[in-house]
């Protein structure tokens, strides 16, 4: 079997579980006990906070330990946006983009409708790049909470201009989120400047339940879980060290080979697509055919069924998605596509393939598009 859903999620690495083993077994302690067991924990806890808080670029006290990413942009957009209304009520827009994961559009939904939040939604051009001049606007013609983006897209993978959307968001003094679930590890996070940045563990090698929200000391947060106030009264709960020594473990070793493994697999993806467009005469990229994530490639087959082609690449032995997980099992048409401006019918043949960290064997990118094109005929029929 081929595994080509990384974006999903990546399977475990053994540096993480052995970094993870002892936080499971001897070293048990609750971090927050004071006594030798606990501090032991704690200093373990901290460790992961100093590694993580480096691959963002920002000081260790500003890392906040989630459950995920999805809690990581909850955090992000609900407690920033929160924070902002307690001290300035007429800041009550939120800007963000069409094209964003469902944590950050539903929390988005959830401060319209509870606290009469005006939600902004920028467009994005056919390639799925966030219009810079519209975000200027929206944000020059309403006192801004914040602006919310995300980094790279999962489904398409276009990677957004964030020094500049970032850079016209300080001019104009509006903290700015970025949703860097899919980047991490890709692509640099300590060049990007934001007040916010979510990962997700699992993305990167972990076990599935741990992420993280850095966030400026000096950007207002209002916690969503309150209780025992762990993470500096930001998020509640017993901290998961395992999982924050994985996270840490995981982020280091993908920055160590961050940039010698992104060519690589943007190597074999630039020759996967180019075999795909080649041998499938309905297929057509989606996302920006330069600008996008190293191991993300995306197509329409027009004429066929996104999900009956998954199918049939599964049964030769390939494994892929047709986008983002957290949609799985829908029979609407992807609203990532559909902002695009692709039709809902066409939108409804998408498949997307995600190559992991590991290298590929010589000629693999044209043996899968071999099996691309076998499944797609295997749909349309002579």
């Amino acid at each position: 079997m081929l595994y080509l859903d990384h974006a999903a999620t990546s399977p475990v690495r053994p540096e993480v579980i052995e970094a993870m083993r002892p936080f499971l077994t001897s070293v048990y302690g609750n971090p927050s006990s004071h006594h030798t067991v606990g501090e032991a924990a704690s200093d373990a806890l901290e460790w992961a906070r100093s590694r993580v808080a480096a691959a963002l670029g920002m000081r260790a006290a500003e890392v906040i330990f989630t459950s995920g990413g999805t809690e990581a942009n909850n955090l992000a957009v609900k407690g920033i946006v929160l924070a902002a209304l307690a001290e300035d009520p007429t800041r009550r827009q939120l800007v963000t983009t069409p094209i964003e994961h469902e944590s950050i559009l539903q929390s988005a939904d959830y401060l319209h409708r509870v606290h009469d939040v005006q939600v902004t939604t920028v467009p994005v051009d056919a390639h799925g790049a966030v219009s810079i001049s519209e975000a200027e606007a929206a944000m020059d013609a309403e006192p801004t909470a914040l602006l919310s983006f995300g980094h790279a897209n999962n489904e398409v993978g276009t990677v957004q201009d964030a020094a500049v959307l970032i850079a016209a968001a300080r001019t104009r003094g509006v903290p700015v989120h970025v949703d860097a679930v899919q980047s991490a590890g890709w692509l640099d996070l300590r060049a990007l400047g934001s007040d916010a940045v979510s990962i997700a563990g699992h993305k990167l090698g972990t076990p599935k339940g741990i992420g993280a929200l850095g966030v400026r000391s000096r950007v207002p947060l209002e916690p969503l879980l309150h209780g025992g106030g762990q993470e500096r009264g930001r998020r509640s709960g017993t901290e998961n060290v395992a999982g924050a020594v994985g996270l840490a473990t995981a982020l280091d070793l993908a920055e160590a080979e961050r940039v010698a493994t992104a060519a690589a697999v943007a190597a074999t993806t630039a020759q996967f697509i180019a075999a795909v467009l080649d041998a499938v005469p309905q297929a057509t990229l989606t996302g920006s055919p330069e600008g996008r994530l190293p191991n993300l490639a995306s197509f329409t087959f027009t004429g066929t069924s996104g999900e009956a082609v998954l199918l049939e690449l599964e049964r030769r032995g390939v494994v892929s998605s047709s986008g983002s997980a957290c949609a799985a099992g829908s029979d609407e048409p992807s609203p990532v596509l559909l902002a695009l401006g692709i039709e809902p019918e066409i939108a409804q043949t998408s498949v997307r393939f995600t190559f992991g960290r590991a290298p590929l064997p010589d000629g693999s990118a044209e043996r899968v598009a071999a099996l691309v094109s076998a499944s797609v005929a295997a749909v349309t029929g002579p």
